[in-house]
Parts: C-alpha cells; structure tokens; sequence
C-alpha cells in the first residue's frame, strides 16, 4: 500500500467521523427541539387552564376549533414571554442594565 493510498483512506475515514458528528447534533438537536417545544404546549395549556377557570370555564364549554385557537393564543404568548426573558438575561449578561 502506497503513501498516497494511505492518506485516501485515512482522508475517507476522518470524512466518515466527522460526517457521523454532524449527524449525531442533528438528532441531539432535533430531540432538544421536541424537548422545547413539549415544555412549551404544556405551559401553555397550563396558562389556558388557568385563564378558563379565572373565568369559571372548562374545556367542555368550548368546540375544538375554539380550543385550538385558545391554545395558540396561549402558545404564542408563551414563546413571547420566553424571548423577552432571554433578550433581558443577555442585557444583563453583558453588563447592559441600564436598557431594561
């Protein structure tokens, strides 16, 4: 086996690793994701449960249709909370406090 053989095939299997890295983050990030975004329909059904029985409601009085509207209203409002909260903790972060 030749240098140049050689090289080829360790160029082939570092390809191989580093293909198989990437891979790996995108499934860890692909599972993260889902993670996120379980937490964030629960806290939003949370917000909406708590919003219907301020208003003595349940669940029951409303269509599906209306529900799913109600619930991403509520997810919506969730992911707006948790970008102001990032956006103030990297003010904060960086020193900045006089913004907020």
């Amino acid at each position: 086996m030749s240098i140049k053989d050689k090289t080829k095939s360790a160029i082939n299997i570092t390809k191989s690793q580093i293909s198989k890295t990437f891979d790996y983050a995108k499934l860890g990030g692909g599972k993260l994701k889902q993670k996120i975004d379980f937490k964030i329909q629960e806290k939003a059904v949370l917000n909406l449960k708590v919003r219907l029985a301020m208003n003595h409601q349940s669940f029951d009085d409303f269509s599906d249709e209306e529900i799913e509207i109600m619930l991403s209203d509520a997810r919506a409002s969730v992911i707006d909370s948790l970008k102001n909260k990032t956006l103030i903790a990297a003010l904060a972060v960086l020193g900045l406090d006089f913004l907020v």
